[in-house]
């Protein structure tokens, strides 16, 4: 995963917006580079993520590429400086980050490559938990993950959880927990760990956890169709949602005619 973060200043959100639909229209038109954008609303306020899957790194080169010919094919060759300035001008900050994604460790995943689509393409919002692990101890972590997706998938709870774990761009042993959902009312249907554990299996799972974690955060977030260029296996799953039309200038009103004086 290749995760672009971006805090937006508070005043300059419908500027920042206006940007980032200029930059995903010019590479739907292009065929550039594709993401999906998500904005937080649970979470630190006016936060956007833009999220890529890689292949490889050297994935990430040739994306790189195709973005800025994107932007160089719509808006020439001083376009690309114009829109970082603008981008600029509108943020306070900026995180890129890379993270692998943990099959291994994630819980009724999606069978193939169809079914992943469908999940992204459906999906509405994604709440994710942000954990960091104290050093040394990534095995425990990793060992009670593993206690929780054989309970939740012998317990035929058919709830997605998505693993990753950061391998460039934050300190820290970071892993990442995400669902996905159509709505916010799905979430009230999340499966419950305590009850499928019970109480004193889950007392003991959670008391070790605090044994191994430094931190734990969880967000939700909102995807933003208009500032994303979904890529087209997942689009096609929704169109209409994922292809929002492109921005139109306002025609002005016509004049009033003169009143004549009586």
């Amino acid at each position: 995963l290749d995760i672009f973060i971006v805090n937006v200043k508070p005043d300059k959100r419908a500027d920042f917006d206006m940007v980032a639909r200029k930059v995903a229209e010019a590479n739907r038109k292009a065929k550039g580079d594709d993401w999906l954008a998500a904005g937080v609303e649970y979470g630190q306020g006016n936060t956007v993520y833009f999220i890529s899957t890689r292949k490889d790194y050297a994935a990430i080169d040739s994306a790189s590429t195709a973005f800025m010919n994107a932007i160089r094919e719509a808006y020439g060759p001083g376009g690309i400086k114009k829109m970082q300035s603008d981008f600029n001008n509108t943020v306070t900050g900026t995180r890129s980050e890379i993270r692998r994604r943990r099959w291994d460790l994630s819980i009724n995943v999606p069978k193939d490559a169809d079914a992943y689509n469908k999940m992204i393409g459906e999906a509405r919002w994604l709440r994710t938990s942000r954990i960091v692990i104290r050093p040394g101890h990534e095995p425990d972590f990793e060992e009670a993950v593993k206690q929780a997706k054989s309970a939740l998938e012998q317990s035929n709870q058919s709830w997605p959880y998505l693993v990753s774990q950061t391998v460039a761009g934050e300190p820290g042993n970071v892993y990442y927990i995400s669902t996905l959902q159509p709505s916010l009312s799905a979430f009230d249907s999340s499966p419950s760990l305590r009850k499928i554990l019970g109480d004193e299996a889950f007392l003991k799972w959670e008391k070790a956890a605090g044994d191994y974690e430094t931190t734990a955060e969880t967000m939700l977030l909102r995807f933003l169709p208009e500032l994303s260029n979904a890529p087209e296996d997942i689009a096609k799953v929704s169109p209409d949602f994922w292809h929002p039309k492109p921005m139109t200038a306002a025609k002005p009103k016509p004049a009033a005619p003169a009143k004549t004086a009586q």
